[in-house]
């Protein structure tokens, strides 16, 4: 705010208004005018910002990213589900075998028949070259650490969420107070060409007067002197208003061929303290992410504590080779309900429990110094209104005594009964209270913007 108004001092300095005698403008050359492009509004810039500007982008990609947070919790409660393959190059592998040399020649008492022959044989029970695969999936049925761990991810992705639509807040508050001031640069622009015109004007009435003798050469020297200076305030209100277009521009990534008008003035949704911090502590994104922190601790901690009870899962395995099995075949399976309770870790789920209370611990006080912190911004900023726009009146009521002072001097200048240094003056103190109303109601409005930020009003184009 302090960067912007002394550049408005510095660029809009010189300002006359002169309504009441404009009787030789008209044969005045005419000021070049300023139009270079389309002129958008604040809701045009914030719109625009929110789609194209780089800082958003990047807000809205982490977003994306913090999303898939819930998921990669979730997923160990889903189906785990695996295929693998194997090729193993080992030693062939055969057993000697008797195996029936010829028909049998009897039966048995169990009906079994009997050789009376045998010969050996090799039978291969180990493959040179071995080939499987193996599908494997498990299922979990009950595990209150997986439980309170998605809900942990949740809250955690909450909080990051808020984080993140409080940067873009930021982000488009500070488009809005650059708009803001481009436009109060703009507004002073007009002013200094106000002045130069009323320059101008002085310029050529004193010529007139000096070649009639009415008046000394060093009359039609001052005004000279008053109306290059005039121009020259023009360059510099104008080389400031395109500076503020370029870092504007920049903001909504685009070209500086557009222009601004006047924004609307910001209305509060109230203006009593208890009734402002009472909405900052509910609208506020970085407050309700900092509860969001406390609450996903919280989870993450009775997670820990599940560890202490069982968790139960399915199980099934189905595998292939090219070797038969001890079933006879080449393929076999097996599968079943398997139940894991881990009775002693070494103290690890202990200390992991005294870290998780110190994290609740550590997110709860930053949860409540938030709340403290949003009445102390509350409070600042709406004595930093209040000041601010006191400034603003009182501004405006000595722009209009200046005035008045102006007019009265120059009729009297006119009759001959005041001097050029009285109208020299009266221009001076005219065309600083001019820049001063401008600077005050520029800070007085972006005091306005602070109050609604601050009360977390302030979320233009809020999903």
């Amino acid at each position: 705010m302090r960067t912007i108004a002394v550049a408005l001092a510095l660029l809009v300095g010189q300002a006359l208004a002169d309504e009441g005698s404009a009787t030789a403008a008209d044969e005045l050359p005419a000021l070049p005018t300023e139009a270079t492009g389309p002129v958008i509004t604040l809701k045009d810039a914030l719109r625009a910002a929110g789609e194209r500007n780089l800082d958003l982008r990047m807000l809205s990609a982490q977003l994306d990213e913090a999303q898939e947070s819930t998921w990669k919790a979730l997923s160990w409660y889903l189906p785990q589900v695996s295929l693998g393959a194997s090729y193993t190059r080992q030693d062939e592998g055969k057993l000697p075998l008797a195996v029936p040399a010829g028909p049998p020649t009897g039966i048995g008492p169990r009906g079994e028949p009997i050789f009376s022959s045998f010969a050996v044989a090799e039978a291969e029970f180990q493959k040179a070259h071995l080939y499987a695969a193996q599908l494997s999936a498990t299922q979990t049925l009950v595990s209150a650490r997986l439980y309170y761990s998605i809900r942990g991810a949740k809250e955690s992705q909450k909080a990051l969420g808020l984080g993140l639509e409080n940067g873009r807040r930021q982000v488009l508050f500070g488009v809005a107070r650059a708009y803001f001031g481009a436009a109060a640069l703009k507004e002073g622009v007009g002013v200094s060409q106000r002045l130069l015109e009323a320059a101008r004007r002085q310029e050529h009435d004193a010529s007139a007067r000096y070649q009639a003798g009415a008046v000394a050469r060093v009359n039609l020297l001052r005004t000279q002197i008053d109306r290059a200076r005039a121009e020259e305030d023009l360059k510099q209100a104008r080389a400031a208003y395109l500076s503020a277009k370029v870092g504007l521009a920049a903001l909504l990534v685009r070209d500086t061929a557009f222009e601004v008008e006047g924004p609307p003035e910001p209305s509060l949704p109230s203006e009593d303290l208890e009734e402002l911090v009472n909405q900052g502590i509910k609208a506020r994104p970085d407050v309700q992410s900092f509860r969001a922190e406390e609450r996903a601790e919280e989870e993450n901690t009775r997670a820990v504590k599940s560890r202490y009870l069982p968790e139960v899962q399915l199980f099934g395995t189905y595998q292939w080779a090219n070797q038969l099995a001890w079933n006879g075949r080449h393929d076999t399976w097996w599968g079943g309900v398997r139940l894991e309770w881990t009775l002693f870790d070494g103290l690890r789920r202990e200390s992991d429990i005294r870290q998780g209370e110190a994290r609740i611990a550590e997110a709860k006080a930053r949860s409540e110094g938030a709340l403290v912190r949003v009445r102390e911004e509350v409070s600042r900023a709406l004595l930093d209104l209040e000041s601010q726009r006191a400034n603003a009146q009182k501004s405006r009521e000595q722009r209009e005594l200046a005035r008045e002072n102006a007019r009265l001097v120059d009729v009297a200048y006119r009759a001959g009964k005041a001097t050029a240094v009285e109208q020299a003056d009266a221009t001076a103190q005219l065309r600083n209270s001019e820049a001063q109303v401008i600077a005050d109601q520029l800070n007085a409005q972006l005091a306005a913007l602070s109050v609604l930020n601050t009360v977390g009003a302030f979320h233009p184009g809020e999903q």
